[in-house]
């Protein structure tokens, strides 16, 4: 196991894979496997024969036990639910795995801060896998934004056609923590990973319910602009999409398009070996994670009020 400055030059750090869905197929068991950096060493999943099949696929080693994955790892990987991933994500960074995080980090801030307090604690690194912070071009349009100042407003929307009421569910749509949470949970982060570093925290937060699961937040940011920010799982397929704009002194700038989700999780390796390597933090990690799961709560309360 490394120390908690990362890996020393020498063996590639040790990778390993918690979960067996859609996205552990599409996304990360092809984009570990793919990284140059590191080695992709094996797989745990809840159901051990979709485990064995993802293993297999990719000629690495299908564990039984997580904490038998820990052991052999310098780092792993989460394609986890949310409230399943925080109570391991803890185990591991006791293990002294670094971790690469899925968003939300979970659904209570309980559990999202027991996962940075962990990380802390047990001085790992930790990245929190946020698509518009690492797709390019889109990363590096936030951080050209993120420099500016004399911001107004923004106006986010995140429209996903995973429970589209117009045609066939997508292949995330066999998940019941996205099908209980809707679209503030699943994709809220997103929005607020962006909204965040360009125009500063969140101080306030409003919230309402349209058709579906929508939701539609008003926030107050510390720069002293304000947002909103519409979100969803269920929109038609023909209104499906992404899209930010921001408003300022300077001008308008509007979010350009992205696509390479497998280069963007690459990149969050590249972050998370980094952090680990240098031991300065990365902006996205677990700490950036669980202050986003403290904002979608205090959303959700409102909703309920």
């Amino acid at each position: 196991m490394t120390s908690s400055n990362g890996p020393a030059a020498g063996p590639r750090p040790r990778i390993g894979l918690l979960g067996t869905g859609p996205w552990a197929h599409r996304t990360h068991a092809p984009a570990l496997a793919a990284h140059a950096g590191s080695d992709f060493v094996g797989v745990w999943g809840r159901r051990p024969e979709a485990a064995a099949e993802l293993a297999a696929a990719y000629g690495v080693k299908v564990y039984e036990d997580p904490d038998a994955l820990f052991a052999d790892c310098d780092a792993v990987a989460f394609a986890l639910p949310p409230d399943v991933q925080a109570p391991l994500a803890v185990r591991a960074a006791a293990a002294g795995c670094h971790l690469l995080l899925d968003k939300p980090v979970a659904t209570t801030p309980e559990g999202a801060r027991a996962v940075a307090d962990a990380v802390r604690r047990h001085g790992v690194a930790s990245v929190v896998f946020l698509t518009l912070r690492f797709a390019e071009p889109a990363a590096g349009w936030v951080r050209e934004q993120s420099g500016r100042s004399g911001w107004f407003t923004a106006a986010a929307h995140w429209l996903g056609a995973v429970f589209p009421p117009d045609g066939a569910p997508s292949a995330y749509a066999d998940s019941p923590w996205r099908r209980d949470k809707g679209g503030l949970w699943d994709v809220g982060p997103h929005a607020l990973s962006v909204l965040i570093p360009v125009l500063g925290d969140v101080v306030g937060v409003t919230a309402a319910r349209g058709p579906g699961d929508v939701v539609q937040l008003a926030l107050r940011h510390a720069s002293g602009a304000a947002s909103t920010a519409v979100l969803s799982l269920s929109a038609p397929q023909a209104a499906a999409g992404v899209g930010l704009e921001l408003r300022g002194a300077e001008g308008v700038f509007s979010l350009p398009n992205w696509s390479d989700v497998p280069g963007a999780y690459g990149r969050a390796v590249d972050a998370l070996l980094t952090a680990a390597r240098t031991g300065v933090p990365d902006p996205r990690d677990a700490a950036f994670g669980a202050r986003l799961t403290e904002i979608l709560a205090e959303a959700e309360e409102r909703l309920e009020a």
